[in-house]
C-alpha cells in the first residue's frame, strides 16, 4: 500500500481533483466548433442550444438584424421596455456567445432590479442620464449616474438596474456574453409566479405581514 507521503499517492491524489474539478471555462456559452450555427429555430431538438440549420439554407440575411432600429414601448409600470437580439430573435447568434439590448426609458422610467443568470453585461448610454446600480454577493451597493457615451458593467447573475433620472426620454444599448443571457426580475418573480410563492414565505422573507403581500402581489397579477 502507498503511504500519505509516498509520491505515488500523491500523484494519485493529483489526478483524482483533476477529474473531481470542472474545467475552467472563459465565456458563458460554449466555444463554437465551426464558422456559425445558424439556428434552426423549428426544430425540436435543444441541447444547450440550437441545432443547426443546414449550410445549404443559410443566406446572409441570417447573419443581419434591423430589429434595434425602432423605439421600444414604454406604456407599461416600468416605464421601461426591453428589445432584445438573441438567439430568439437572430438566428445567427446562435453559439457565438454575443447578444444586445435596446433599452428605452420614459421619463422617470426604470428598467427594474433583475439579474442575467448566464450571462456578464455591457452597456453605453446613447441618451438621458440614467443612474446604473448593482449589488455584490457581500451586499456592496454600487453606482453612478451615467451620461451619453458613458459605459457600466455588471457582472454575472448579480442583481442590477438603471433609472431614468434625466429630464426627458433615455436610450441604452447593453451587450452579454451569451447568445440568450436570461433575465430573472425580482418582483415578477417573487410576486408574479404561477404558482405563487406561498405567503408564508414571504412574510417571513420580508418580515412584514400578509396585507402587504398581498397588496404587492396584486401590482403583477398573481
Amino acid at each position: 500500500m502507498f503511504s500519505l507521503s509516498s509520491p505515488p499517492f500523491q500523484l494519485l491524489c493529483c489526478l483524482i481533483v483533476l477529474f473531481i474539478l470542472p474545467l475552467p471555462s472563459r465565456s458563458a456559452d460554449p466555444d463554437p466548433l465551426q464558422d456559425f450555427c445558424v439556428a434552426d429555430l423549428n426544430s425540436s431538438v435543444s441541447v444547450n442550444g440550437f441545432p443547426c440549420k443546414p449550410a445549404e439554407q443559410v443566406v446572409s440575411d441570417d447573419f443581419f438584424f434591423d430589429g434595434l432600429r425602432k423605439e421600444g414601448n414604454t406604456s407599461n409600470i416600468f416605464g421601461a421596455t426591453v428589445t432584445s437580439a438573441n438567439v430568439f430573435t437572430f438566428a445567427g447568434l446562435n453559439t457565438l456567445g454575443l447578444s444586445t439590448n435596446r433599452v428605452d426609458f420614459a421619463p422617470g422610467g426604470i428598467n427594474p432590479p433583475h439579474s442575467h443568470p448566464r450571462a456578464s453585461e455591457t452597456g453605453v448610454v446613447i441618451v438621458g442620464k440614467l443612474l446604473v446600480g448593482f449589488v455584490t454577493g457581500d451586499n456592496v451597493f454600487h453606482s453612478k449616474v451615467l451620461s451619453p457615451g458613458e459605459m457600466f458593467v455588471i457582472p454575472r447573475g448579480l442583481v442590477h438596474f438603471q433609472l431614468n433620472v434625466g429630464e426627458g426620454k433615455a436610450l441604452a444599448f447593453t451587450s452579454f456574453n451569451s447568445h440568450f443571457p436570461g433575465v430573472v426580475i425580482s418582483s415578477t418573480s417573487l410576486f408574479g409566479s404561477t404558482p405563487s410563492i406561498p405567503n408564508a414565505v414571504l412574510t417571513k422573507a420580508f418580515q412584514v405581514g400578509d396585507d402587504v403581500i398581498n397588496g404587492i402581489r396584486s401590482k403583477f397579477g398573481s
